[in-house]
């Protein structure tokens, strides 16, 4: 794949690779309706591994071709600014990173569906907070936006990775009542990753919060325990 240098370059190649078929199922895999959370969103129906390909052909984007592509009404051009952006902070240099995150926190508001959320914020947004004041990450969580609040406990999995789970620990607490589904899932999913690496730390929570947690968040927090011992959750009766 050619080296794309600008913005109108990536958008040159995305349309290259649209598929008619999939620009008209994705709006409704997405929720892009009226009211509802990717409302107004629009596709070209390029897959994520193609995406993959072409912001790796994108890796030397310029700042302002990044925030072109942010400022964009189609998904995939913000996915590929996205991509492009996680790998230009795992590779740079702390300064560099400090830019990324720079550039994420002025277009955040166009970070706007789970698959562009669940992207970047462990690489982005979890990796700028590294060896930092986490605060942030709590005035996201308790932000009337379903995005900020998806993006404070997606940020958290880059820690859990490392065996640190004081702050997604933390943050699903204040997210236990979200009336948001796709804050059930995330926390649920958060969980599920904790006990994936310590099963008595993700049971301490479950067993103080599982009688008040919204079934989907429960569902894939348990989703791996044995089945005796899902059952006895769903039940509400664990050991």
């Amino acid at each position: 794949m050619n080296q794309a240098r600008t913005a109108a370059e990536v958008r040159g190649l995305l349309r290259e690779s649209a598929s008619p078929e999939k620009a008209a199922f994705l709006p409704r895999f997405f929720k892009t309706g009226a009211g509802e959370y990717g409302d107004g969103d629009r596709f070209y129906g390029v897959v994520v591994p193609v995406c993959r390909r072409i912001a790796g052909a994108a890796r030397d984007l310029g700042e302002s071709d990044l925030e072109e592509l942010l400022s964009s009404p189609m998904h995939e051009e913000r996915t590929v600014a996205l991509l492009v952006m996680a790998d230009r902070f795992e590779r740079g240099d702390e300064n560099e990173r400090s830019r990324v995150y720079r550039l994420y926190r002025r277009k955040l508001a166009r970070v706007n569906n789970w698959d562009l959320v669940d992207g970047s914020a462990p690489t982005i947004v979890g990796g700028y907070f590294e060896g930092r004041d986490r605060s942030q990450l709590y005035r996201w969580a308790r932000s009337k936006k379903l995005w900020e609040r998806r993006i404070a406990m997606l940020a958290t999995y880059r820690y859990i990775k490392k065996g640190d789970f004081k702050d997604a620990l933390a943050i699903a607490q204040i997210l236990r009542d979200d009336e948001e589904d796709l804050i059930h899932k995330a926390v649920g999913w958060m969980l599920r990753e904790i006990g994936n690496r310590d099963r008595e730390a993700e049971e301490r929570f479950l067993r103080s919060h599982h009688r008040r947690m919204p079934r989907t968040m429960l569902r894939y927090a348990i989703e791996k325990f044995p089945e005796r011992l899902r059952k006895a959750y769903l039940n509400g009766r664990p050991k």
